[in-house]
């Protein structure tokens, strides 16, 4: 009888946690050893700065334009296919597309594409927006590349357009069968994309800058209604938990999560902030449309309030109502912005589409979401939830201090208040998709093996970069649930911990919501 009260209380429990998320939660198997289920005690004497009191906030940094855009989003949108995200073979893709070496797309003093209408200000590691005036639209005639048929000597380079050659940095040189191989920078000889010089498919995909700005449609997309494609999605997932089931066995499971991933535009500071928020409290979202009736048609809207918090990208405090319609690229019917990480989802797409809404003011069904790009995802998090941003300069602060902010707005290693990083422009350390310069993240948690402490952290691309392409000490690229918890409870893609001490490092700012 016992062991029946036990479970109806157990099923109690977690009917209440799915209802508290909004979402399936999948219960472990009893522990044998309760030790497992607390953290170890960190050694005070060797971490003689801890301490109970949060630390002070610091003052908020002026006209942030913290932002990139989804290389793996972007690339699908030119190529008009979808690519393996998770091969390690897709980084030849992306160099290839982009016109940028892979271990140069991540940092903005390399001048990526990724960082479109972005510049970076060098004396204090920040990024800061170019000009309209300041972009060039590429040609096509600017791309031909020279006839290197001919060359037989190098002095035949300087020929071709290279001048200076003793002058030229060397990026790689290494000798093989008594030949010597070199790579140079080569920007005089032919012309790649940057974040200045783009073409006018990269422009409108990814910069605010338009020529018209009555009406603005991406290029090879239309406006679609969503509920169509919501319910082919569901029609896949559908065809997919079909054919894991199995006569005779036990079902396999197939997780699906309604996580935001980002999309081409430069604005991870807001997804990441969106996903913060949902994240460490489910109910600051609406993802309850509404359907309006005009006669014989039905108008499914989605009503959602934002919050006036001051500064750019930002509007008067009102709710805004969206219709199901967003872009969708022509070739692999995928939205080109953001979109939940299952494809299945519709309130990630009509929360940014009702952002760029209320941010310019429009009343179109169409607005401009290129106008969501370089933010504050600090700032953005407050004008989701309505509360207050705290900001917390991580140079000024220890790690020990870090990762004691986290632990103090989370309960059982997961944010009860949401919670966002970003990283600095530009450093030694951005050279691949984990770490990503001038990038927002969101703050997901916490965890502790042995005594070493890591923050928990999203990247809102929603792809965790394949082992083997780069590394970075101190990265956890996988949180199993036996590691952390809350892994049960979101798509892995993108998800990582970094140890303090090295968060610290290559993170300038973290803030909270509350």
């Amino acid at each position: 009888m016992g062991d029946i009260r036990n479970q109806d209380r157990d099923g109690n429990v977690i009917a209440l946690v799915e209802a508290i998320l909004g979402r399936k939660v999948e219960v472990p198997a009893p522990s044998t050893s309760s030790a497992e289920d607390y953290d170890h005690l960190v050694d005070l004497e060797k971490h003689h700065e801890f301490s109970s009191r949060e630390p002070r906030p610091d003052p908020a940094p002026k006209d942030l334009s913290i932002g990139v855009a989804n290389p793996y989003a972007l690339t699908e949108a030119l190529l008009g296919r979808q690519i393996d995200r998770h091969s390690i073979g897709t980084a030849e893709v992306l160099q290839n597309v982009l016109q940028t070496d892979y271990d140069e797309m991540f940092d903005l003093k390399h001048r990526s594409v990724l960082f479109a209408g972005i510049k970076l200000n060098e004396k204090d590691r920040r990024a800061e927006r170019y000009d309209e005036k300041d972009i060039k639209i590429l040609k096509e005639r600017d791309l031909i590349t020279p006839d290197f048929s001919r060359v037989n000597r190098l002095d035949d380079l300087e020929k071709l357009g290279l001048k200076d050659l003793k002058d030229i940095r060397v990026k790689a040189a290494r000798v093989q069968n008594g030949k010597l191989r070199l790579v140079l920078q080569a920007h005089d000889l032919a012309k790649t994309v940057t974040n200045r010089d783009i073409t006018m498919s990269i422009n409108d995909l990814i910069t605010p800058f338009r020529q018209d700005q009555r009406h603005w449609t991406p290029p090879n997309a239309e406006w679609r209604d969503m509920y169509d494609f919501f319910f082919q999605q569901v029609n896949k997932r559908l065809i997919s938990n079909i054919a894991h089931f199995r006569i005779g066995d036990d079902r396999e499971t197939v997780r699906r999560f309604d996580d935001p991933v980002q999309g081409c535009t430069s604005n991870s500071w807001f997804v990441a902030a969106l996903f913060s928020v949902f994240w460490s409290n489910p109910s600051d979202i609406n993802r309850a449309t509404r359907v309006h009736r005009h006669g014989n048609n039905d108008r499914r809207v989605l009503s959602v309030r934002f919050h006036d918090k001051g500064g750019r990208q930002n509007n008067k405090t009102e709710t805004v109502e969206v219709n199901y319609e967003i872009p969708i690229n022509n070739s692999n019917n995928e939205p080109l912005y953001c979109r939940s990480s299952d494809g299945a989802d519709i309130w990630p797409s009509l929360y940014e589409k009702a952002f760029a809404k209320w941010i310019t003011g429009s009343k179109s069904e169409h607005p401009d979401i290129t106008q969501t790009n370089a933010g504050d995802p600090i700032k953005g998090m407050a004008q989701i939830n309505g509360r207050d941003p705290h900001y917390y300069e991580t140079d000024k602060h220890s790690p020990q201090d870090l990762i004691g902010l986290v632990r103090s707005n989370s309960v059982n290693n997961k944010t009860i208040n949401p919670m966002a990083a970003f990283t600095y422009a530009t450093g030694k350390y951005y050279n691949g998709a984990n770490i990503v310069a001038n990038h927002a993240y969101s703050v997901l948690g916490y965890c502790v093996i042995g005594e070493n402490q890591y923050i928990v952290l999203r990247n809102p691309w929603g792809v965790t970069e394949p082992q083997g392409l780069t590394s970075y000490y101190g990265l956890l690229s996988r949180l199993d649930p036996e590691i952390w918890h809350p892994a049960t409870l979101l798509d892995q893609g993108g998800v990582f911990a970094l140890e303090a001490q090295s968060f610290q490092r290559v993170f300038a700012y973290v803030g909270v919501a509350k």
